[in-house]
């Protein structure tokens, strides 16, 4: 098991209450959250990401404790090692192509040098083919030049888990099919472990050699 989740937590607000009590094992390297608009599967992966603390519960990431409520143990983001890629690619809009894909490299808050390469950064652009974008700000890319450059960013801190926050939503229907097929290529290289959630079947067909269901906040049996 690369990932093993117990965690419970919930979130109130005037005239409503969500409860997120997720138990989960990943036994396979590509896993699949699957599950309709608003079931958790975005609070789920923050959980693991470290960027939402549970109430109640624990977390194994690669045979390692990240998380356990009663033991006051809450690893932060940096300390998992985990490539996170959010729905909206979260690019600094300041920083061009090769500075956003270095950002992870740096020690600190400091932004890299505009003109610095570094060989994982080219290389990951390369993979990528995205190499001759390398100068470019992301309001200047494409949706799917801008995905490949999250994606890249997630990729060169060799992280020991890949997190997918619905990659390909944004769109259209002939690029999602071209990238579904890079980042398989991508997997099947590093050999990286994939967690992605969508509502997407496509993705479940692709990517689903393990496939998790959520619906309100709980997995489906």
């Amino acid at each position: 098991m690369w990932l093993e989740l117990d965690i419970r937590r919930v979130f109130s607000a005037p005239g409503q209450q969500f409860e997120l009590d997720i138990q989960l094992q990943c036994s396979q390297r590509q896993v699949v959250l699957f599950g309709p608009s608003g079931a958790g599967k975005s609070l789920t992966l923050k959980a693991i990401a470290g960027l939402m603390r549970p109430q109640a519960g624990s977390m194994r990431l690669g045979g390692e404790v990240v998380f356990d409520a009663s033991l006051g143990i809450h690893r932060p983001p940096q300390q998992r090692r985990l490539g996170y890629v959010f729905q909206d690619y979260a690019l600094f809009p300041h920083l061009s192509v090769r500075q956003n894909i270095g950002f992870g490299l740096q020690r600190g808050w400091f932004n890299p040098p505009r003109r610095e390469r570094d060989a994982e950064v080219e290389r990951w652009m390369r993979a990528l083919r995205i190499e001759h974008l390398a100068q470019m700000l992301p309001s200047q890319l494409s949706g799917g030049q801008r995905q490949r450059t999250a994606l890249a960013r997630a990729l060169v801190t060799r992280p020991q888990a890949l997190l997918l926050d619905e990659p390909f939503a944004a769109l259209d229907h002939d690029l999602r099919a071209h990238l579904r097929q890079e980042l398989l290529d991508v997997l099947a290289a590093t050999d990286v472990p994939l967690l992605l959630i969508s509502h997407d079947p496509a993705d479940v067909a692709m990517f689903g050699q393990q496939v998790v269901e959520l619906v309100d906040g709980k997995i489906l049996r």
